[in-house]
């Protein structure tokens, strides 16, 4: 199958996406009227700080590309329309597109990444990029949550927050789960995962066969794949953290949308800067406990009432009324909507096909 028409695959797949996300708001297309009328010109800055952080995304996975391809391959990719930085972040926003659509986030987004970016750059390094940064990309989430668990807890601790024995126990839980995670990460920063992914597949039953043959015809290529995974964070640690700070700081950026939704609805701390400085701490909380339960059920497509009740449930947790957290699930999915069409439409922008060779 060419590329052409796997781009072809991709682009209705997300078309499908955007028309099944409109027939599934658990409310009526009056009702969500009134919601788009209640934002009114807060949807200007909800949506648009969505190119702040895609911007951010894009700057991280960029750092990973120029740590990891040759010149010759970055010279290929800044000769693509608008340079490498507006090539990297149309991908970036259409990965993302790609990967709200289809159920288990990255079966759409990180191929459709690998197989433009190889237009520009060698396979290879399109490929050991894109797992790079959709590792760190996964890695950061772990950090946000990790380190909200601890805003949560001092917030408790000077009398903002509640903290019942049942959600105690839970942070507990959640506190050895990113250790863990922290753990399996740095296995896979020192010695690579892709081989032993593919043969962690070979256990699955039918799969064996597949994960085999795959094995034998690209061996050395998975082999060298692992390879510069291993080295970026042994032998380029700054292009390393400076992924990590960059994708970490996207999610902070990314607290404003709800910040934007809070003070819409008139909750500002009492409105002086010490009072949104809270509300903004509240709307990290909220952001990463929605996403933590987003992301335990990633397997539905779209992750379809799952980001709702999630956000009921956080902006619950914090004393505030459900009908703010169905407002806020919402507007976030009115954005998504627009994002992922957005995205969508990226994929039919022409750009320049020169590979370094």
């Amino acid at each position: 199958m060419t590329r052409k028409n796997l781009n072809n695959i991709f682009f209705v797949i997300g078309l499908a996406a955007v028309v099944v996300m409109l027939f599934t708001f658990d409310v009526s297309f009056a009702e969500l009227w009134q919601h788009l009328i209640h934002a009114g010109y807060w949807l200007i800055p909800i949506i648009g700080v969505w190119v702040v952080i895609y911007g951010i995304n894009a700057l991280a996975w960029l750092t990973i590309i120029r740590a990891t391809a040759t010149p010759g391959e970055m010279q290929a990719l800044a000769a693509a329309r608008g340079g490498a930085f507006m090539r990297i972040f149309r991908l970036t926003v259409t990965g993302y597109a790609l990967n709200y659509a289809t159920p288990v986030g990255g079966l759409g987004g990180e191929p459709y990444r690998i197989m433009e970016l190889s237009k520009n750059i060698s396979t290879q390094h399109a490929t050991s990029s894109v797992i790079l940064y959709a590792m760190m990309h996964v890695f950061a989430h772990f950090w946000f949550w990790f380190t909200s668990i601890f805003l949560y807890l001092a917030l408790a601790a000077v009398g903002d927050l509640p903290l019942p024995p049942l959600m105690a126990t839970l942070f507990a839980m959640a506190i050895v789960f990113c250790l863990t995670a922290f753990y399996l990460f740095w296995r896979g920063y020192r010695k690579g995962l892709v081989v032993k992914t593919i043969r962690g597949i070979g256990h699955i039953p039918g799969l064996g066969n597949w994960s085999r043959r795959f094995l034998k015809a690209h061996e050395e290529a998975l082999h060298n794949v692992d390879k510069q995974i291993a080295a970026l964070h042994q032998t380029d640690k700054r292009a390393f953290y400076t992924s990590f700070m960059l994708e970490y700081l996207s999610r902070i950026v990314q607290s404003t949308e709800i910040l934007f939704m809070l003070l819409l609805f008139g909750i500002d701390g009492g409105g002086d800067c010490a009072g949104i400085a809270l509300t903004f701490l509240h709307a990290v909380l909220i952001l990463s406990f929605t996403t933590l339960l987003a992301n335990l059920i990633g397997f539905l497509p779209m992750q379809l009432g799952v980001q709702e009740g999630g956000f009921v449930i956080s902006i619950a947790a914090l004393g505030l009324s459900a009908a703010l957290g169905i407002f806020v699930s919402i507007i976030c999915r009115v954005r998504e909507i627009i994002w992922i069409f957005v995205g969508i439409l990226l994929m039919k922008l022409p750009d320049s096909r020169r590979r370094a060779t």
